[in-house]
């Protein structure tokens, strides 16, 4: 029997029967529908991580300090290769900007001030924690809607402040930490001056420590004496951005960071920061970084970059090592929603194979004309394959286009909650192409499965019982 023959004839017996194929055709839709819209939902969150943390820079980062911790008394700690442990200065920041694939190097700088606005009294001023920015931050999703502008340049004198503290400089209320400005009071703050008040680090040994150590020791060993004088500074700086979420900068010291400069103009500034006090107690090394973060072109070569950082001596950190767990954990997730989607496409199953052994009890005579007049076993199951298929073909094609538009409207009705709740809206959902190729070949192994059992029984019906049907 040729080929175009058995279609056509599958065809006209589907025809036939429109009601009942009909519906389990249907059956294959709502199975393939179900399996589609879940596994589009963990595929959408799955992507959904990986853009927000990689835009946020977590993925691309390392944040590299030296085995010469305070915390651990002045021993190198034991993780990493063994090799000799070295001050995290200029020298070694220049070294890890020789490294293939390393895009930028900058100091996860942090401090404390004191802030007022420029045109309120003089006590109403505010102690919190400031942070350094580089400029590549800029490309972070915490600046797709935010109120303002980026810095104008790397060394501006000026700052962009975080919400919550915008409201206290204002006066206004607490409310979440994480909600937006409203426009009329970010008009209020918007290229308004910050009176900045800060301890500088001067680099001149202080006096008395001079005397002291020439009147006990000997001039020797005063040569040998350590330390700073503190200077008393102030600063305008220009407020130009509001973001109601804190930008990733690495591991945080010093709790909630609530503003922000640029870091090339933060280091100018010569600010005393947490590990000075640790330089004083090594003298003779210099000025040196409590921490730097690394920022690598790919992630997939962050691994490579720790091992070459690791060989110099310093220790590391990322946020690759701790999220292949995450990877994981979503690759269970896929499976236990492609599984329970299935098990609707095992109910579709089922309809298939009822309605060609009701097929075949029907046209019992159909085959016994068709074997009587030559038709082999081998054709007669062919017809039965084919009918399945274009069952599970047409089922297939409906499905992946119904779980499309399941997910298309529980995704718009989540991003109308978030939009009341003040949040950006979100793509939970997305269906790849090679999701929806494996749903039609999915659908149609299936649906073959489903017609063996119906065509081996129609093969093996006796022509002449078969004629003797009424």
């Amino acid at each position: 029997m040729k080929i175009y023959d058995m279609v056509e004839l599958a065809g006209r017996n589907l025809r036939e029967a429109s009601l009942r194929n009909s519906l389990t055709t249907l059956g294959i839709s709502v199975g393939v529908a179900s399996l589609v819209a879940m596994l589009s939902l963990g595929i959408g969150l799955q992507r959904l991580f990986n853009r927000q943390l990689g835009r946020s820079g977590l993925f691309d980062s390392i944040v590299v300090s030296s085995r010469l911790d305070a915390r651990a008394g002045g021993r190198q700690q034991v993780t990493g290769p063994s090799v000799p442990p070295k001050n995290l200065d200029d020298v070694a920041r220049h070294s890890f900007e020789q490294i293939a694939d390393v895009q930028e190097v900058y100091s996860l700088f942090g401090a404390v001030g004191e802030f007022r606005l420029e045109d309120s009294k003089p006590e109403d001023v505010h102690f919190t924690v400031l942070g350094g920015l580089p400029p590549s931050a800029r490309s972070s999703e915490v600046f797709d809607d935010f109120q303002g502008h980026f810095f104008s340049a790397p060394d501006a004198p000026e700052v962009i402040i975080m919400a919550d503290f915008a409201r206290v400089l204002l006066e206004l209320p607490e409310v979440r930490p994480e909600q937006k400005l409203s426009q009329e009071d970010a008009d209020r703050l918007l290229d308004k001056s910050l009176v900045f008040r800060y301890p500088e680090r001067s680099e001149e040994t202080p006096v008395a420590m001079q005397s002291s150590g020439s009147s006990q020791n000997g001039d020797a060993q005063g040569s040998d004496a350590a330390g700073f004088n503190v200077v008393r500074k102030e600063q305008r700086l220009k407020i130009v951005g509001i973001v109601p979420t804190e930008p990733y900068r690495g591991l945080r010291s010093m709790g909630r960071t609530s503003v922000f400069l640029p870091i090339a103009f933060a280091e100018s500034l010569n600010m005393i920061q947490p590990g000075d006090l640790r330089n004083i107690m090594r003298p003779g090394q210099g000025k040196t970084y409590n921490a730097l973060l690394v920022r690598v072109g790919k992630s997939k070569n962050v691994a490579q970059v720790e091992e070459e950082i690791k060989k110099q001596g310093f220790s590391t950190f990322s946020i690759v090592d701790a999220s292949r767990g995450l990877t994981k954990a979503f690759m269970f997730l896929d499976l236990f929603l492609g599984i329970f989607g299935s098990l609707a496409l095992a109910v579709a199953f089922l309809g298939i194979v009822n309605t060609l052994v009701m097929a075949i009890l029907e046209r019992r005579r159909e085959i016994g004309i068709m074997k009587a007049l030559g038709a082999s076993d081998g054709d007669v199951k062919r017809i039965f394959f084919v009918e399945a298929g274009s069952m599970g073909l047409l089922g297939g094609g409906l499905g992946v286009a119904l779980g499309w538009l399941i997910g298309r409207v529980i995704n718009l009705g989540t991003n109308m909650y978030l939009q009341r709740q003040e949040m950006r809206p979100e793509n939970f959902w997305y269906v790849p192409l090679w999701l929806v190729t494996a749903s039609l070949i999915f659908s149609v192994v299936v649906s073959l499965f489903a017609g063996l059992y119906p065509a081996s029984r129609a093969a093996r019906l006796d022509p002449v019982q078969a004629l003797r049907h009424d």
